[in-house]
């Protein structure tokens, strides 16, 4: 199976419940489901992008804060993924290639990445958070497109950055999740049909003072939608350190990572490779 795992950076997971019409109604259809997460901490991103695509959590990474800039020093999805000979690519904030690939980020060398031996083979990374998440997403279909990976990471910002801006009850913060569903409307049906695993979810929320990092419910909630026929619609409560193994599981490579066995449908299928 190929998967596109989609961060939705600082999305809650109430605002996640109330906006995003388009995978509540792939939801409705049986097609997916949608589960409430409660993220680690600290909630910041750059920890969060390393514990859910190495489940590790932050105090155990040493990854406790955003200026944290160096190479992560666990195992993550893409290297699992490239150690079972599968393709790797990522349209996604800068941090990620200085956390899998190379780092400091320097744009000319890295923005547009083609380096079959690194982790993240195939990329788009930007640095700025007004990145529009429509050109994001144009650039992961591309990626899709050209390079056919295995193991897709799709990271928009634009969410985080309006609550950063506005606040978690601000009509900026609402929409900004709103036009994200609707961007998913536009390219979900496609990988859905060509038989991609889907997930979306989100590093962490958005509270009322702008920010995020502690542990009010509003900043550690976050959602988990899943879609695809390696999902079993059941009854989980899974953890934000259990998306790391579980992927790897719908991916079927050799991995020594927790698994949340409740959210998969993988009898009767070889799980590793």
């Amino acid at each position: 199976m190929k998967v596109i795992l989609v961060i939705l950076d600082g999305l809650s997971y109430q605002v996640a419940y109330d906006a995003m019409g388009y995978l509540h109604a792939e939801c409705a259809l049986g097609n997916g489901r949608l589960y409430p997460l409660t993220c680690e901490l600290p909630s910041h991103s750059r920890p969060l992008y390393e514990c859910i695509l190495t489940g590790i959590t932050p105090v155990k990474s040493g990854i406790v804060h955003n200026a944290v800039s160096r190479l992560s020093k666990e195992r993550s999805l893409f290297h699992y993924a490239r150690d079972g000979g599968l393709t790797t690519a990522a349209a996604a904030f800068h941090w990620v290639s200085e956390l899998y690939n190379r780092t400091p980020f320097e744009p000319a060398r890295d923005r547009h990445t083609e380096a079959p031996s690194l982790p993240i083979q195939y990329g788009h990374f930007y640095s700025d958070d007004t990145y529009p998440d429509s050109h994001l997403f144009e650039d992961a279909e591309s990626l899709r497109l050209r390079y056919q990976p295995d193991f897709l990471l799709v990271h928009p910002m634009n969410i985080d950055y309006a609550g950063h801006q506005h606040g978690l009850s601000s009509s900026q913060y609402r929409n900004r999740a709103r036009k994200a569903d609707e961007s998913l409307s536009r390219w979900m049906p496609v990988w859905l049909e060509e038989g991609y695993q889907v997930i979306v979810t989100s590093d962490h929320g958005m509270n009322d003072d702008r920010s995020h990092g502690g542990i009010l419910p509003e900043e550690r909630e976050v959602p988990l939608f899943v879609f695809g026929e390696s999902f079993s619609r059941q009854d989980a409560e899974p953890l934000q350190t259990e998306l790391c193994g579980t992927l790897c599981e719908i991916l079927a490579i050799a991995h020594d990572k927790p698994v949340c066995q409740a959210l998969l449908n993988l009898s009767g299928k070889e799980k590793v490779r």
